[in-house]
Formats: C-alpha cells, sequence, structure tokens
C-alpha cells in the first residue's frame, strides 16, 4: 500500500536532480546548460591568457563555464589535474616532463608562454659574483619546478652540475627568508619573489641575471579533459592573448585584479612585458622538452623514456589545429 508513494518519491527526487547540477558531477552541464571545466593554474604572468579570460569573462562565450584555481606552484597544478581535481593545468615545461616519464596519463595541449628572466638570488657578504662561485655552496630552490631547471642551466653554464652544491628543496616563498638567515649562499625562485628578497635584504642583496633557459608555461590535460570543452577554453585563451597584445595596460590590470593580492602592480608592469605570448606547439618545444627530459631522468632517476618520439605522443594537436591550424608546426 505504500508503494504509490515510493514511486511518488522517486519521481520527485529525479525531477529535482534534473533541475539542479548537484547529481551532475564536476564535468556535467554547469549553469544555462554549458559544460563546467575545471583549470588548476599557477605562475599569474605565464598564465596571463587565463587570468585575462577570467577577468573578461571570456569563458562563457565559447560555451563553458570554467572555474580557475590558482595553486603556490606548477607542480602543484600538475598535481591537481593527475588528482582529479581540474581537467586542465596551467603548468611548467618540466612538471609536465617528469609526469609524462613517470607514466601518468597526460596531454601536452599547447605552449602558452615563454620567458627568460632569470636571477640567481645571493647576499653580497657571500662574496658569488659567478656562477662557477656556486661550487660548494648551499643553494636554494623549490624542487620539482621549472625553477629547479633553471638552477641546472646555470651550473651547466659553467660546466657544473647540481652534484657540485647542495640543493636545499625550499618552497618558492621560503628563499628569500632562508637568504636572510644565512641558511643558504644562494636561492633561485619565481620572478614575483625578485623584488621582496631585494627589499628584505637591502644592502646586502646581490644578484647573477642568466637568459639561457627559456621556461614555457604549458596548457596540460587530464584524463577528464574531453576535447570538446578543451577546445573551448583554448578558443577563450586565444582571445585572451590577442587583448594582451592589443591592450597591454589592461590585460595588467586584469591579471593584477585575479592574483587577489598576490602580485603586485610594479612587479606586474615590470614583468608582464618580459613573457612571450601565443598558444603554439612547435618544434622548438619538443627538442626542450626532449633536453629536459634527458637531465630529469640523469637528476631523478625517472623510467619513462627521454626519446623524442616517446614525448611527441603526449603532444595532443587536435584542440588547437582546430583554433588555429598554423600555431601547430610540429608533427
Amino acid at each position: 500500500m505504500h508503494r504509490p508513494r515510493a514511486v511518488a518519491a522517486l519521481l520527485t527526487a529525479a525531477l529535482l536532480c534534473a533541475l539542479t547540477s548537484a547529481c551532475a558531477g564536476g564535468s556535467g552541464p554547469a549553469g544555462g546548460g554549458r559544460p563546467a571545466v575545471s583549470l588548476a593554474a599557477s605562475d599569474h604572468l605565464g598564465g596571463a591568457p587565463v587570468y585575462v579570460a577570467q577577468e573578461r569573462g571570456l569563458w562563457s562565450a565559447e560555451g563553458i563555464d570554467a572555474t580557475v584555481t590558482t595553486q603556490p606552484s606548477g607542480r602543484d597544478a600538475l598535481n591537481a589535474v593527475l588528482g582529479g581535481q581540474a581537467q586542465l593545468g596551467v603548468v611548467g615545461d618540466l612538471p609536465a616532463v617528469t609526469a609524462v616519464l613517470g607514466g601518468r596519463e597526460l596531454r601536452i595541449i599547447a605552449d602558452l608562454s615563454r620567458f627568460d628572466d632569470w636571477r640567481l638570488l645571493t647576499r653580497t657578504d657571500r662574496h658569488i659574483t659567478g656562477f662557477a662561485a656556486l661550487k660548494g655552496r648551499k643553494v636554494g630552490v623549490p624542487q620539482g619546478t621549472n625553477v629547479e631547471y633553471a638552477l641546472s642551466r646555470m651550473l651547466a653554464s659553467v660546466q657544473l652540475t647540481s652534484a657540485d652544491v647542495t640543493v636545499v628543496n625550499l618552497a618558492p616563498n621560503q628563499v628569500t627568508s632562508a637568504l636572510t638567515r644565512g641558511d643558504i649562499d644562494a636561492g633561485v625562485t619565481f620572478p614575483s619573489f625578485y623584488d621582496s628578497a631585494r627589499t628584505t635584504l637591502g644592502e646586502r642583496y646581490a644578484e647573477l641575471p642568466f637568459t639561457g633557459y627559456t621556461a614555457r608555461t604549458l596548457l596540460v590535460a587530464g584524463p577528464a579533459a574531453t576535447e570538446e570543452t578543451t577546445t573551448a577554453v583554448l578558443r577563450a585563451l586565444q582571445k585572451a592573448q590577442r587583448e594582451i597584445a592589443a591592450e597591454p595596460a589592461a590585460a595588467r590590470k586584469a591579471v593584477l585584479a585575479q592574483s587577489k593580492g598576490a602580485l603586485q602592480a610594479d612587479y606586474v608592469d615590470a614583468f608582464q612585458p618580459r613573457y612571450g605570448y601565443g598558444a603554439t606547439l612547435s618544434p622548438e618545444l619538443l627538442s626542450q622538452l626532449e633536453q629536459e627530459a634527458g637531465w630529469a631522468k640523469a637528476a631523478q632517476s625517472l623510467p619513462g623514456s627521454a626519446d623524442r618520439a616517446a614525448l611527441l605522443r603526449h603532444l595532443h594537436p587536435g584542440p588547437l589545429t582546430a583554433v588555429d591550424p598554423a600555431a601547430v608546426t610540429v608533427h
């Protein structure tokens, strides 16, 4: 005799589920029937197109509802993708390479930006006037990020390796305090911390510039990302890149607003023009990934193949080809 009530209850629950997104899961349709897509990002300037798209509301024009979360580093953004917390990630080239070598399911969708204005931060009382002087010193660096690879290139420029120094693993925001305390002799960190190190150390501050490594900010996709939503994200990012080129000052304001206090206006104004933007998949990218994979295998004893053909299989040109065929020049 209770069966009609049970059936009615089931029909009511089904109706409520259809009318809300609560039963749809993270990748189902969002408000207005638009599919939801989640992006985990890191470096605000390297990933500036993402933050411009977010600030200007460019996602909805492409029929998607995007959620952007900012992680402390590209390594953390990558872990969010690999752990299923995000469908797409904006990460550095080295974290992507290490994931590929580790056998993780990862697709490299596009190279979004490039940057080569690195600094070795140190103190005047350490008398480090060249990279060769790092031999036997303690150097702080956030391991597993592009910054670690930048340090390796600095050392290689004077025929040194990480075995010639004591590498201290620090979070990006810990390098300045470690230098101040004298726990390390030098450090390499994200450019957003250069000014704070200069301010904190004052007259003791010293730096060595380095342009021998071009860091690339990549858009990567995890197993949950669909071809349709990834292509839509790229279309929005292409629009954002055009806005960066056409109105650089307005784009800097958008990135600053999206940083929610994490970045200072002086830093954004000084450093965003030093990034080269434009989504591509190029032979230069593949060559760099191959070089980094060889280094990562030696430095971290990773199991995967650093062979060019193996890396090429992780490049996924479909979405970028659909958006801008001329931007895909690697085969």
